[in-house]
């Protein structure tokens, strides 16, 4: 097609790759999103940059690593002067809407942990200094009636209807929504009020929030609405869809709480399948055996067997509720004639341990579970469908997408086009990559470090090897004898050339973290 393409580019937050129907899962029902995958590119070996939410949100658009975007972990800021793929694409004639999580600013009033808010401040100056504001999404902006006006362009984005947080308590335009069209909010976000249920998990509740008043329906009614309104006019529109589920807290309303049932699932990945434990996995398990609890909501924990298995349970319900919402956009592209000529994407910002080695949630061990996310890519120029196994990350996303229009990448991209991997075409290490970075810094002291976790892994198509700042150990998992990760061969005898190699490839990679943009050549 001659004609620029529009995009949808759907998001989900906390999912690993393997909780689709169509890569594999033998319980969760996903027809819609399969059915995207079923006219498109399912990639096999597609992995974060950051498996944290706002820092890998924050590659995805400007295609760069942490270390350089500076959101390096949740609570930090995304300069508003960031080059992002949006604002290239908004300057080449796209219209730009974000439409649910966005997560580039703060959506709490707290400071990271381990910091006073005098000491956030402090050091928050800098960001003041191209005269915009870092405190668009949190909670302060939505608490009054009608709604608050963001700053437009917002990294990009022309439109926006934010939604922040998490489960059935999200805040941000969606709160604002939801206060005008339920009288009796204030009771329905009581936690007196939760159904009657028999689950232990932590952070499962039964919300008395109908289907239609929670958050996946109201960011799957918002992009309908923006669909609609594009109906007619001449400019590609880039539409970013950005649900808050399946994260924790584990409440899908109304009918998908008990969709799926905790005895359809197993706990196929225990604490036992690891035969050398890394230090912070140890740790986790003798924090549980003693009764610990988490540092935060967010901090990864270790439940028992039925517990993981309600977990899992609720999140098909969650994962349920967002597949009917994709079916319904999906329906909306298909009637206004937008889906001949649309772009329609399927990703995830992170996964979830979900039950590997008995771990819930996210955090600093690079397992696949939360480094692996599902990416499809539909495209109309291929309707064909296939799967790649080639390396690719969400840096390369921006550098992609671009390239898919026609567009040059902007100074400081970290990323590499995979457009000739679409189709299948390219595999392993005839691909674009063949190897990632993923980095993880955390926002304060957890799962048995003294100071915040530094962590840098490289992946190849082979191995994964991951370095812990300050640490004498680290990991090594040869991936295509051990899929899983469950034999760590970082003190094998047999592999220390291996190890070797992979650091030195790693000191490539760390070397290259700084800022390529060219200087000016304007003199004085």
């Amino acid at each position: 097609m001659n004609k620029r393409p529009n995009f949808v580019f759907i998001v989900t937050d906390q999912q690993r790759a393997d909780w689709l129907g169509c890569y594999g899962h033998p319980v969760l029902k996903t027809p819609n999103i399969d059915a995207i995958a079923a006219r498109g590119t399912r990639f096999n070996n597609f992995h974060v940059a950051s498996p944290v939410c706002m820092p890998n949100r924050a590659s995805l658009l400007t295609g760069r690593y942490p270390s350089l975007h500076g959101l390096r972990y949740n609570g930090c800021r995304l300069p508003l002067s960031a080059n992002t793929f949006v604002d290239l694409l908004a300057g080449a004639g796209y219209h730009t809407a974000a439409i649910g999580k966005s997560h580039l600013q703060p959506f709490t009033d707290l400071p990271p942990i381990g910091r006073s808010a005098d000491d956030i401040c402090s050091k928050a100056e800098a960001w003041k200094s191209d005269g915009g504001s870092y405190t668009q999404e949190e909670p302060g902006r939505y608490r009054e009636d009608g709604r608050y006006e963001i700053q437009t362009p917002y990294y990009g984005y022309q439109h926006v209807d934010m939604v922040t947080s998490h489960g059935d308590r999200c805040g941000g335009h969606y709160l604002q929504w939801f206060r005008q069209n339920a009288p009796d909010w204030e009771a329905l976000h009581d936690d007196a009020n939760q159904l009657p249920h028999n689950y232990s998990c932590p952070q499962a509740y039964r919300t008395p929030i109908p289907e239609d008043l929670y958050p996946t329906a109201y960011v799957r009614d918002r992009a309908i609405d923006y669909l609609n309104s594009r109906i007619g006019e001449d400019a590609p529109f880039f539409t970013f869809v950005s649900f808050p589920d399946p994260h924790h807290p584990f409440n899908p309303p109304g009918k998908y709480w008990d969709m799926y049932s905790p005895d359809d699932f197993d706990v196929s990945l225990p604490y036992s399948a690891h035969k050398n434990p890394p230090k912070p996995l140890q740790w986790l398990r003798q924090n549980w055996e003693n009764g610990g609890g988490q540092t935060t909501p967010q901090t990864a924990m270790m439940l028992d067997e039925q517990q993981l298995k309600e977990a899992m349970a609720l999140t098909a319900g969650m994962m349920a509720f967002i597949d009917d919402a994709v079916g319904d956009i999906m329906n909306c592209l298909t009637e206004n004639g937008q889906m001949e000529n649309t772009v329609v994407c399927y990703n995830s910002d992170h996964g979830d341990y979900l039950g590997d080695f008995n771990m819930l949630l996210k955090g600093a061990l690079p397992f696949r579970s939360i480094t692996r996310v599902p990416f499809i890519w539909s495209d109309p120029d291929n309707r064909t469908p296939s799967a790649s196994n080639a390396l690719a990350s969400t840096v390369d996303l921006a550098a992609t997408i671009l390239d898919r229009v026609g567009l040059e990448t902007f100074n400081g991209n970290q990323g590499k086009s995979f457009k000739c991997a679409l189709g299948g075409k390219l595999e392993g290490k005839d691909g674009v990559r063949d190897e990632l970075l993923i980095e993880y810094n955390d926002g304060g002291n957890r799962l048995g470090f003294e100071t915040p976790a530094r962590v840098r892994a490289l992946v190849t198509p082979h191995w994964r090897y991951t370095i812990y700042r300050d640490q004498d150990w680290g990991e090594l998992y040869d991936l295509r004898n051990d899929p899983l990760e469950t034999h760590n061969l970082w003190e094998s005898a047999d592999h220390f050339t291996i190890r070797a190699n992979l650091a030195e490839r790693m000191n490539h990679h760390l070397t290259a973290q700084m800022d390529e943009s060219p200087q000016s050549e304007r003199v004085a």
